[in-house]
């Protein structure tokens, strides 16, 4: 469309928050209460549909883009250290979108009403909150959130339709650092990130894709919940 990387940004933003809403009220919300193993299948589906067709299109999914940022030619050198521009961008910026998203899920009312509804949906209602406006919002900030992962993955990767299937790698990241903490996410992608490229390094070909999910798997005998994971118990 022509538009400057900044509204670039914005733009793209926006219009992921919307699609996750209207993903969320047409596919999501008739299984509202099911089991989080439900949902989690419902969208692995989605995504599959929606990379169907996207790939249909012609001259469009079947394409692979490069995408051009204002850091795309920096290098800095700090002696005889040289590093991408590029790179420092994509973690100053990933730094501050999760700052930014442990603010908004810590001080802010609707950040709270979210985290309520994601531990149990029918106590959150009964006090009050309007649970199905909320999960719309959820999955609309999710969209967001990974259409801004998108754009800072894009320069690196390029622009493809099978792009998003690094996404997966964020479950590893989760799992091991604790769903439902920003700061866990963060320890539990740096952890991920530096088994793998020690595993590509070290170990035979092939290893580098299974060593996450090895991780996880430690990690959840020694740590259930995750290393910043909240343990939660139940009295029957």
């Amino acid at each position: 469309m022509g538009l400057p990387y900044w509204a670039m940004i914005l733009f793209a933003i926006a219009s992921m928050a919307i699609v996750g809403m209207v993903a969320e009220r047409i596919v999501l919300r008739p299984v509202l209460g099911y089991p989080a193993f439900t949902v989690v299948m419902i969208t692995i589906g989605l995504g599959y549909v929606l990379r169907g067709v996207v790939t249909m299109v012609p001259g469009w999914g079947t394409e692979t883009y490069a995408l051009r940022t204002p850091f795309s030619e920096g290098i800095l050198k700090l002696g005889d250290v040289v590093l991408a521009v590029q790179q420092l961008a994509v973690i100053g910026m990933t730094a501050l979108l999760c700052f930014v998203l442990y603010l908004f899920f810590r001080f802010s009312r609707i950040g709270i009403a979210m985290q309520a509804t994601s531990q149990n949906q029918l106590a959150a209602y009964y006090m009050g909150i309007p649970v199905r406006r909320v999960n719309m919002m959820i999955w609309g900030l999710s969209a967001a959130v990974a259409a801004f992962a998108g754009i800072l993955l894009a320069p690196v990767t390029f622009v493809h339709s099978n792009m998003g299937f690094i996404g997966l790698k964020a479950f590893p990241a989760a799992v091991v650092g604790g769903f439902g903490s920003v700061p866990g996410s963060i320890v539990g992608g740096l952890i991920i990130g530096l088994v793998e490229a020690l595993a590509g390094f070290y170990l035979p070909e092939g290893f580098k894709d299974v060593a996450a999910y090895v991780v996880v798997l430690v990690v959840l005998l020694v740590w259930p919940s995750g290393i910043f994971g909240e343990t939660v118990r139940k009295k029957v």
